[in-house]
């Protein structure tokens, strides 16, 4: 058991996990750089401690000072939020060597599931489905890789196998651009990830993207929460979300999730974690394993009435589920858009002063941001200010509430996303559901704007 944690983040899920900490007695500390030092949020924690200047590799990234900031500030528990050093296993082992308890799992996992070809093979052992290609990274026989993107069929896709985040990847079309589209990728995963190798496998013409939220505990109890569909996705960079996917077979889901579940007990996986999926003509195929907390998770706690933050907290200190898969019950509909400090057009970030702040309400509207009227957007970090999520009764109630949310929301002095999202929760194919992920992308390009 611990009584003090450490928030090793910053912005919104600062805030979160910061409230998540308050519910259960917890004495909070949070972190923070130069940049941040006035932003609200920083003080509504019990203790807060400057780690270094704006730059995120010598403040969130600087694995020294948090832990240093852990040590003079008595911290029993370090959550690192997402992003930053959440799914670094090193980071994990100097929290753990350090007697401190990491609030994620063991470094051993994150190792195996930050390896997209182990992850693989991981999973085909626990009977989760993953994408047509073998379960080892490419060698250095040409010749083999040319046999095994024939068997695969083409168009296949080049990884990287450390990679993340969309990058380190690389569509082919023909044999005839295969070899120098292993050079570059290779050069590019050594570049963007200390690791040169790379995988092969096939690549989906329209895929959604379809999540798998998961929790499970030390005493071998895991659970699946239900499905998230993030295809609304811009250079593989999520923009909207909502839970359930809609227009899954729920016979298929269902298998889909005891699976995860089951790959979490065989792993010994502890925390929350997320299985993203490529759902194809009804095929589900596993792409990764996200082990920390994700941005959209706000969408199935409101579907699925569970804290997950405090969850996530509870399992950390040893406790059990105190929920079997049973008890899972997912009412309603939910969707969120992430308010991003950009243009809406281009993308380009957008720092600055917020001049006017408006927030909207009603019927299951809520609100996850760490930023006001007069907070300034720093240049240095991810433009996220903040999460607009609705629920309601069915999808169509949660659209129309989304809709009138999002009319409602007014942010000034800055350049935000929500133009782009009153359009998309207007367009047409959207409101069907089950749009791929290239929807964002070509409605963009059909509409001049890309």
């Amino acid at each position: 058991m611990f009584g003090s944690v450490l928030i090793a983040n910053r912005g919104e899920i600062a805030l979160r996990i910061q409230r998540g900490c308050r519910r259960l007695g917890l004495r909070t500390i949070v972190v923070h750089s130069e940049a941040d030092r006035d932003a609200p949020y920083v003080h509504h924690a019990d203790e807060a401690i400057c780690i270094g200047p704006a730059a995120a590799a010598q403040s969130y990234l600087n694995q020294t000072a948090l832990l240093f900031a852990a040590e003079v500030s008595g911290a029993e528990a370090i959550h690192p939020g997402y992003g930053f050093l959440s799914e670094n296993p090193g980071f994990a082992e100097q929290v753990e060597a350090a007697g401190l308890t990491f609030i994620g799992p063991t470094a051993a996992v994150m190792r195996v599931m930050g390896d997209k070809v182990a992850a693989k093979r991981a999973m085909r052992a626990a009977g989760v489905p993953c994408v047509p290609g073998p379960d080892a990274a490419l060698g250095d026989d040409l010749d083999l890789a040319r046999a095994t993107a024939r068997q695969i069929g083409y168009p296949v896709i080049l990884k990287a196998a450390g990679g993340g985040g969309g990058r380190g990847m690389r569509m082919v079309e023909s044999e005839a651009g295969l070899i120098d589209a292993i050079a570059v990728t290779r050069e590019e995963a050594r570049r963007g990830f200390a690791n040169s190798a790379i995988y092969i496998e096939k690549f989906l013409r329209r895929p959604r993207h379809v999540e798998i939220q998961v929790i499970a505990d030390t005493h071998g109890n895991a659970v699946w929460l239900g499905s998230r569909d993030c295809s609304l996705q811009r250079r593989h960079q999520k923009v909207l979300e909502e839970a359930p996917a809609p227009g899954l077979d729920q016979d298929v889901l269902a298998q889909i999730g005891e699976r995860c579940a089951e790959a979490c007990r065989q792993l010994e996986y502890r925390g929350v974690g997320t299985f993203e999926f490529l759902v194809e003509d009804d095929a589900f195929y596993f792409i990764e394993m996200n082990t920390r907390l994700q941005v959209e998770h706000p969408v199935t706690e409101m579907t699925a009435g569970i804290d997950i933050v405090e969850a996530q907290i509870r399992v950390a200190q040893g406790e059990a589920l105190p929920f079997a898969q049973a008890d899972i019950v997912c009412r309603g509909h939910a969707f969120e858009c992430r308010i991003n400090a950009e243009d809406p057009d281009t993308f380009v970030p957008s720092p600055g002063v917020i001049t006017a702040w408006e927030l909207p309400g009603g019927p299951g509207v809520r609100i996850d941001s760490h930023a006001s009227s007069g907070y300034r957007v720093p240049p240095y970090y991810d433009s996220l200010i903040g999460k607009l999520v609705v629920h309601g009764a069915n999808r169509a109630e949660a659209l129309d509430r989304l809709r009138i949310a999002l009319d409602e929301m007014r942010v000034e002095g800055i350049a935000t996303n929500l133009p782009l999202h009153r359009r998309l929760v207007r367009d047409a194919a959207f409101i069907r559901g089950g749009v791929s992920i290239h929807h964002l992308e070509q409605q963009l390009c059909g509409s001049g704007k890309a």
